[in-house]
């Protein structure tokens, strides 16, 4: 769906560059206006009024009790992804035997799938010829699986599974500790070892070692956990784009595995990425998710948390947090109507739907 949202549009090399130099004056203003506009907003939903985040025509009203689950189910942990198919279904994944919930628009739950599968960290929907496929990134598996790559149909079928390669080198087990995964253009996989050694790793569309690229530091060309992918088409050349995590930057790598550039500083530790048309969702786990335009400078931020305590704290109840604001944003995922989906990495689960409110 990413793909058909997108639109290509004229490279802006020179203007991004200079944008990601500058980008740190622009966070400032802007953030001065988040953190008022939560202020202002703080503790509405109690009194019965909508709670609103965001700014300008990236204002957006919280849906209340969105994805709620049935009686006696509990996400157990949304340390995961969301993703949508043609239909409109929502994916959420979960950190429990919950597995992969899938809902309607509505919020409704459907139903859930790859039970197996208790930790899936990542997802991303690609469509190939008529079948609609997960690329998911999996820590938790089976008794005899776990840390691998699984490709599977949208009802949860697996039809592709990828482990540590040999060709790698590693020592020990938990030097495998994948995070991330996307499809190429022409149907390679890359496959990002964020919480291992940062390194990027390639597979053909069979699952075939490749290549890997960079590994962990801080220059341009290296990740401190390269914790999310995504297939950047806003430009005239596709382009793979990286959430270099605790560097606090998004990054710009071509599919031969080659450094591009730097195109954003100074975020809350990225964490995913999700695309509506010229614009970038990025979910922040220091308490904020960001809007990016096609120069990749903010122009929206979203559910700005003024209370630092909860940031990225896994262990905050999900009632002490405000219901426009996040703890902890993990898991992003902007629809073609530009609503907003967000899962906090938390411990007994939290998942946010956001409606724009002058699309």
């Amino acid at each position: 769906m990413n793909r058909t949202r997108n639109q290509a549009v004229a490279g802006v090399f020179d203007r991004r560059q200079f944008c990601a130099v500058t980008g740190a004056t622009v966070f400032a203003a802007l953030a001065g206006k988040g953190a008022e506009a939560e202020v202002c907003h703080a503790g509405e939903s109690s009194a019965g009024v909508t709670m609103q985040t965001g700014n300008g025509t990236w204002t957006y009203q919280v849906v209340p009790q969105w994805g709620q689950l049935p009686a006696g189910t509990a996400f157990g942990g949304t340390h995961g992804g969301i993703a949508t198919d043609n239909a409109g279904h929502i994916y959420v994944s979960t950190q429990s035997e919950t597995g992969i919930l899938v809902y309607g628009p509505d919020g409704h739950l459907l139903k859930t799938i790859a039970n197996e599968y208790p930790e899936v960290h990542s997802m991303f929907y690609a469509q190939e010829g008529e079948d609609e496929y997960l690329y998911t990134t999996v820590q938790k598996g089976t008794p005899r699986e776990n840390w691998l790559f699984v490709k599977m149909k949208t009802d949860g079928t697996v039809v592709q599974k990828i482990t540590a390669p040999p060709e790698a080198g590693f020592q020990a087990p938990n030097q495998w500790r994948l995070t991330a995964a996307v499809p190429g253009p022409d149907g390679s996989i890359f496959i990002a070892n964020g919480y291992g050694d940062s390194r990027l790793f390639r597979f053909d569309k069979n699952g075939g070692y490749l290549a890997s690229y960079a590994g962990k530091g801080t220059s341009n060309g290296l990740f401190d956990c390269n914790h999310g992918l995504a297939v950047d088409t806003r430009y005239d050349q596709p382009l793979l784009l990286i959430c270099d995590r605790e560097n606090r930057r998004l990054v710009h790598f071509d599919f031969d595995g080659k450094f591009v550039q730097t195109i954003t500083l100074h975020l809350r530790r990225p964490c995913q990425v999700s695309f509506f048309g010229d614009y970038a969702l990025v979910s922040e786990l220091e308490g904020r998710v960001t809007i990016l335009d096609r120069d990749n400078v903010p122009v929206a931020f979203l559910g700005d948390n003024p209370q630092k305590t909860q940031w990225a704290n896994y262990q905050v109840q999900p009632g002490e947090i405000a219901p426009a604001s996040f703890s902890a944003a993990h898991g992003c995922y902007i629809d073609q109507n530009a609503n907003i989906y967000v899962s906090d990495w938390n411990r007994t689960g939290r998942v946010t739907k956001l409606v724009r409110t002058n699309a």
